[in-house]
Formats: C-alpha cells, structure tokens, sequence
C-alpha cells in the first residue's frame, strides 16, 4: 500500500504537493477503510480527489504511471529522453529538475524510494527501508557531463564487487538502478521487492478512454476471473444479465499495453437478458456505455478484492449512473482487505454521503494564482471553515474549499473583435 507519494515540477504541478494515505485519529468507519500496520501506521484504502477541469487531478495520477513505467520500462539508448513537461508558467525557473518521491508497504517492510530527473536523466536517486530504524539500500549519483551513474549501497546491503559494476554498467544516465537492476544477473531480496512491488502491487492508471474488455474477457477465458463472480456483480448492479458468452473468431490482433506490444484473440462477447423466463442474446458492442464500462470495472473489483493491488481511475463517473458510483465504491470497501483505490472526479453529488466517506479520503486540487498546482485533503480545514454537521457538499458547491472553476457571465459578444 502506499503511505504517501509527492510530486515537484511535474506537468501543472510547480512546488511539492503530497497525496498521503495516513489516516487520521478518527474511527469512523474504521473496519472499512483502515489498514493496519505495525509501528501504529493506519492506511487508507481510498483517496478522492476533486477540483475543477485543469486544476490538476489527473496530473496526480500521471505522476504515479510516469514514476511505474521509469522502473519497468527503462530506455535501451543514452540519447532517448523523458516524454514529459515540467511546469512552465515562470520566466526564471531555479530548480529545473523534477521530483519524485514515495514511501510504501511492502510484504510488511515500508520503504522510501526517492527520484530527482529532467529530460534527459536521472538526477540522482535512493531507496531506503525501515527495519525498524531508516537504513540505505542505495544511492545514486549522475555525473551529468560524463553522463555516467555513480552508486553507492548502505552498510546493510551485501552486494559482490562484480555485481555492483555489472549494475552500474547497465544503469544508464537516463534509467533508474532499479531497472538497471532488471537488466542485471545478480540476486537482492530488497530490489527485488522493490520491483515486485511497482510491476505487481501498483497497476496502470485507468483513463475514460482506457479498454479493459480484453483483459477481463481473456481472464475468464482462461479462468484467472470468475465469470460467475462478474455476473453476480453485475446482477447486484441492475444490469439484468444472466450469462456472458465468450467466443473467440480467430482472428488475432496486436494492441500496445502498457507500453509493450500484446497479442490478442479476438472474441465475440455477447450478454445474456432473461426477460419474463426468455433469454436474449445482445452484442457487447450494442450494450450501452455504461453496460461495457461496469463490466470491466466488475473484473476490476475481483481482482481488487483478491489481490493487493493498487489501482488508479480518472473520472470514476464516465458512464456511469450517479448511483452505480456509490455502489462501486461500498463494493470495493466491504469486500477488498488491502487493496487501494484512488479517483479523480467531478461528481460531488457523492460528498452529500457522510456516512459512507471519511474527510481523510476526500482531496482537492486547485489552481494557484501563477497557475500551478495546490492539493490539500478536507480533513485539514478546521471547524471554522466546516463542521461536522456541516455538509461538505453545499460548502463544496459554493467555493468555499475552493477547487472549483471561477466562472464569470454567460454572455457572449460576437459583433466586436476581429476575424
């Protein structure tokens, strides 16, 4: 799980923000969304973030896939560059490197793995974990002329001779150790949960535009999803379907995921309807938007409860009946033991629900007057902004967390200005 994750001179985002999954000394709700660990640390299985369109929400979630796929999938060239902006709205910029830091659970072990890169290289780097005490795995310099890395592991860290110059050699100016480590034949219980940790634990971000009907269709197919379970699911969520059908055509395609070229059957997936004791037999396609989405989302909450996993959905609402959000969000938390779920969304109908949302959960993004990124969590208003028997919803709505759009009048001249 991860405790917190901070961003600096990323996209939007100009000074260091920090998304933290600490919960608070509150018990509300204290079965469903607290995991405990030891040393007293107490995680949060959901984190909500709003705010208004450009604020920042999604840039957030980027981070988090931008910092995965700098471990997994490291370039094979000196000369390939980042594919990213970092923040542009100032005219003299003191620090123009980017930041990246996050602290995690992993197999009980918390660790903190820490990154500063520009476009063309990694900066410098270091993980460290707690047993019980802070102690150095590695650190990582980059002699930025030579473009050479540099590494030095801690005293706890028994690492051969050899091993360590192989690991050099294949840790690029431009790629992390831990994927250097990928690339090197030697053993190290810490990288290697490290590694596990970010290809296992934390999964692609899921976007409005992203498809997950492949992967959940050939999951059943191959019996890694119930498909008993996502029927049941989506009974459960109105959606009146008896059985699904999976056929494959054998006609194979290629699709790019994450950031690897995969092979794909393709199928024909049709969804049964029993109407007054007939089946009726509908296309996947021809199913409504909402109807595909929560079909994917059903083998997405399998896979949540029976896994460890942390998961990432932008605009949790797209397509999706205001209802159904709530539905899928109690499914996840009264079933799932230690996964995470973290979501963007504009749909603030759902604060109006107090009794199922901890204010630990709830973040905003707003935008700063030089155009950056601010992020701050509801529980660090006091009770002279919001009470507990206030509703979060109505102060939300009014501005006064701020995180909403500054909109001015409706009117719009079109017989002054030029063509």
């Amino acid at each position: 799980m991860i405790i917190n994750f901070s961003i600096r001179n990323f996209y939007s985002i100009k000074d260091e923000v920090t998304l933290s999954f600490e919960a608070t000394s509150s018990k509300d709700l204290e079965e469903y969304y607290v995991v405990d660990y030891p040393k007293e640390l107490r995680l949060l299985k959901l984190g909500v973030i709003y705010g208004a369109n450009a604020s920042g929400k999604t840039t957030i979630l980027k981070a988090l896939s931008f910092l995965r796929n700098m471990v997994l999938n490291p370039f094979v060239s000196k000369v390939d560059k980042f594919n990213y902006t970092p923040f542009l709205f100032v005219e003299v910029i003191s620090d123009k490197n980017s930041f990246f830091s996050i602290e995690f659970i992993q197999n009980q072990t918390k660790y903190l793995y820490q990154i500063e890169f520009n476009t063309d290289a990694i900066v410098s780097e270091s993980l460290y974990f707690f047993k019980p005490n802070k102690a150095l795995i590695f650190k990582r310099n980059t002699n930025i002329q030579k473009q050479l890395s540099e590494i030095e592991f801690g005293s706890k860290i028994k690492v051969s001779k050899e091993s360590k110059v192989a690991l050099t050699g294949n840790t690029l100016w431009n790629n992390t150790v831990l994927a250097g480590y990928l690339k090197t034949n030697f053993e190290s219980k810490e990288l290697q949960e490290v590694v596990s940790w970010f290809k296992d634990k934390l999964q692609p971000v899921i976007f409005p535009n992203s498809n997950l009907v492949a992967d959940v269709s050939s999951m059943i197919e191959k019996g890694e999803l119930s498909k008993a379970h996502v029927i049941d699911i989506l009974r459960k969520a109105d959606f009146g379907i008896s059985d699904i059908v999976i056929e494959k055509t054998g006609v194979s395609k290629e699709f790019i995921y994450n950031n690897s070229i995969q092979s794909f059957s393709e199928r024909t997936i049709k969804f049964q309807h029993l109407i007054d004791g007939i089946d009726y037999s509908l296309n996947y396609n021809d199913e409504s938007a909402g109807t595909k989405r929560y079909y994917q989302f059903s083998g997405l909450l399998i896979l949540l409860i029976k896994n460890r996993w942390i998961v990432s959905i932008d605009e949790l609402e797209t397509s999706l009946h205001p209802d159904l959000i709530k539905h899928f969000l109690l499914t996840f938390m009264v079933n799932s033991k230690e996964s995470q779920l973290i979501t963007t969304t504009h749909h603030r109908e759902l604060l109006l629900e107090k009794d199922i949302l901890r204010n630990d959960v709830i973040w905003f993004t707003d935008k700063k007057e030089d155009g950056s990124t601010d992020l701050f969590s509801l529980s660090e208003f006091n009770s002279s902004v919001i009470r507990n028997t206030s509703s979060v919803y109505n102060a939300y709505k009014i501005g006064k967390l701020g995180a909403v759009p500054d909109l001015i009048d409706y009117y719009v001249d079109l017989k002054n200005g030029k063509e």
